[in-house]
């Protein structure tokens, strides 16, 4: 997420600088594809649209299986998609500097539903609108949140996953559920500058706050015992409390916080305005990979420990 983030920010991430090889060890998990060619109100309870999966993981879906879309008539040979390096485990650069991560693993799985070819480009988040404009890229996977402010710029495929904050705490401590009238004085840790923040500014008043510039700088403060709490993304700290960097210290505590003010509507594929065809094309396949079930394998390579 953007260090200037609003509620209605855009952006739904929370990490702003990572250590990509570090967090690719932990994931274990190493994709690459620069050419890949394929052959792939507040305190809001979390959406029920489920698939079934592990016992106690969920899978988020945004899909009727009443509502069936027809395969479009796609002539394209190729798609550019465009990510980031900067938002783990969803995408980052890989130890060899290639794009990787679980958007750039649908990516590929995308292409290989529509049996087209397709490569990813690594850019700044925040020329991401600009560059499908000019036609440097068809589609850009790299977590985009659908707002009101967004949808004046870019068309989006269908969600693919909902935003999701959480708060996690030590495992010896004696917190069982999060409210704001039961964090009173508790310290909580979050990334300064985030839609996060935010949203514990405005309604968690009576906790006292304490801002991190990076989300490394968060969770070492809530493993040395410098604050009782810490808030953030619910998909980077299912992340962290599954790797090897956590070693078991934390868990989650409380429930979801999914308040679209702050964390965003849904999170689609971006594609230039009026390219109603690729749009389409795209929701076909996302359609496709959830029936099938390899969106759920795909979640649960990368989400063992559920967001929600």
């Amino acid at each position: 997420m953007p260090r200037q983030t609003s509620p209605s920010s855009s952006r739904l991430r929370i990490v702003t600088s990572a250590l990509a090889k570090k967090l690719a060890v932990i994931a274990g998990t190493i994709l690459t594809g620069v050419a890949m060619v394929a052959g792939q109100g507040a305190l809001a309870p979390a959406p029920v649209h489920a698939q079934a999966a592990s016992p106690g993981v969920p899978i988020p879906g945004f899909w009727d299986p009443r509502r069936r879309p027809e395969r479009p008539d796609l002539r394209l040979t190729l798609i550019r998609f465009m990510s980031e390096v900067d938002y783990p485990p969803f995408n980052y650069a890989g130890p060899d500097g290639n794009p990787a991560g679980f958007n750039v693993d649908l990516a590929r799985a995308i292409c290989d539903e529509l049996k087209v070819a397709c490569t990813v480009q690594m850019r700044r988040f925040d020329t991401l609108v600009e560059s499908l404009a000019e036609n440097r890229g068809d589609a850009a996977i790299a977590s985009m949140a659908v707002s009101f402010d967004t949808r004046k710029k870019v068309d989006f495929s269908d969600p693919y996953y909902r935003p999701v904050a959480r708060f996690a705490a030590k495992r010896s401590a004696a917190i069982d559920s999060v409210l704001p009238e039961r964090v009173e004085g508790k310290k909580v840790a979050v990334v300064a500058g985030t839609a996060h923040e935010a949203y514990l500014r405005a309604l968690f008043t009576e906790a006292e706050l304490k801002p991190f510039p990076t989300p490394e700088e968060a969770r070492a403060a809530l493993v040395k015992g410098e604050v009782d709490l810490l808030f953030g993304d619910g998909y980077g700290l299912a992340f962290w409390l599954n790797g090897t960097e956590a070693a078991g210290c934390c868990r989650f505590v409380g429930g979801p916080f999914v308040e679209s003010r702050y964390f965003g509507e849904g999170v689609g594929i971006a594609v230039k305005k009026g390219n109603d065809q690729l749009r389409l094309a795209i929701n076909w396949a996302l359609f496709r990979l959830w029936e099938k079930g390899k969106f759920a394998d795909l979640w649960l390579k990368y989400f063992p420990v559920n967001p929600f």
